[in-house]
């Protein structure tokens, strides 16, 4: 299986299924992405909040890609394999007026530098923040034709910020457009359920990620494999709304349809189930208009099981 490399510029900050990709590869290679933090590019180590204020808003996200997967088309499955994702050592977070999730409260600009020393972060004394890098956003073009801005996320992945995509995860999609036309980027060194100020821990971030396609695999949106480490492994279905409680069903109804498919329960007792053995969580709720609930079932519970 082949590896490539895949250099940040030129990024782009819309999805667009008529983007040409940048890199066509097989099923099994391997890509290392350079991502640029969110900001593409525009925020440096020591930054003020007065020059932070004077970035082009228009570049947010600034994702590395499309790559193309040879052979995958609308109706497959995309398998992505987070196989490494690597700060660089510095990162921010800001408070941007009119934006968050307690916004009314906190309506004046802040901005936070970060200092990462392998693991952890002391920058914000007396706390100690544990990094686990991530990707903050991931996904395929969606289905419709046209330009689309990436912060709400949706069916084809996108901006989920679903923390649980670091390092030993694995992300699935369901293919909308011939090609997948896969992007990343949004690189968070750290972030909580809920990302309640608008950032993680923005950072610029290597990332090394595997690909594999299954053919003719229904799935109605993102799920994850998610890895042991903070929560153990666990299997975790994806759902995007502009309602957190419609998300909130979608995650669940979805997570009763796949114990009835991949093990057999009957419908009511997948239900029973999930009351007792599974856990809602909000990954995001400052992506508006559109919030992402994760319904997650550790793999403990369940027999053994590939599910593509």
């Amino acid at each position: 299986m082949a590896e490539h490399g895949l250099s940040a510029e030129p990024t782009h900050s819309r999805w667009n299924a008529a983007l040409p990709p940048r890199l066509t590869v097989e099923a099994g290679d391997t890509v290392h992405f350079e991502c640029q933090d969110s900001s593409g590019a525009q925020v440096f180590p020591g930054m003020t909040v007065d020059e932070f204020q004077g970035i082009d808003r228009g570049k947010i996200h600034a994702l590395t890609g499309p790559v193309a997967v040879h052979g995958a088309m609308p109706g497959d499955v995309l398998e992505v394999k987070v196989v490494e994702v690597k700060h660089k050592g510095w990162g921010w977070s800001s408070v941007i007026p009119g934006l968050g999730f307690l916004k009314e409260r906190f309506d004046r600009p802040y901005f936070f530098n970060w200092e990462l020393e392998g693991d952890v972060s002391r920058s914000l004394a007396p706390a100690v923040v544990p990094l686990r890098p991530f990707c903050g956003v991931m996904g395929v073009a969606p289905a419709e034709w046209g330009e689309f801005r990436t912060r709400p996320p949706g069916v084809f992945g996108g901006n989920m910020d679903v923390r649980e995509l670091f390092t030993g995860a694995t992300l699935y999609l369901p293919v909308l457009q011939a090609g997948a036309l896969f992007s990343c980027g949004d690189a968070h060194a750290a972030q909580g359920d809920g990302e309640v100020c608008i950032n993680g821990i923005e950072c610029p971030a290597d990332v090394t990620l595997r690909f594999g396609v299954h053919k003719a695999r229904a799935l109605a949106g993102p799920m994850v494999e998610a890895p042991a480490q903070v929560m153990g492994e666990r299997w975790v279905v994806v759902a995007s709304s502009g309602d957190v409680l419609t998300a909130a069903r979608e995650a669940t109804e979805r997570m009763v349809d796949l114990l009835v498919e991949r093990w057999g329960f009957d419908a009511v007792q997948a239900y029973l189930l999930c009351s007792v053995a599974m856990n809602l969580q909000v990954s995001q709720v400052v992506n508006e208009p559109v919030m992402t609930v994760c319904a997650a079932i550790a793999k403990s519970v369940l027999p053994e099981r590939r599910l593509f």
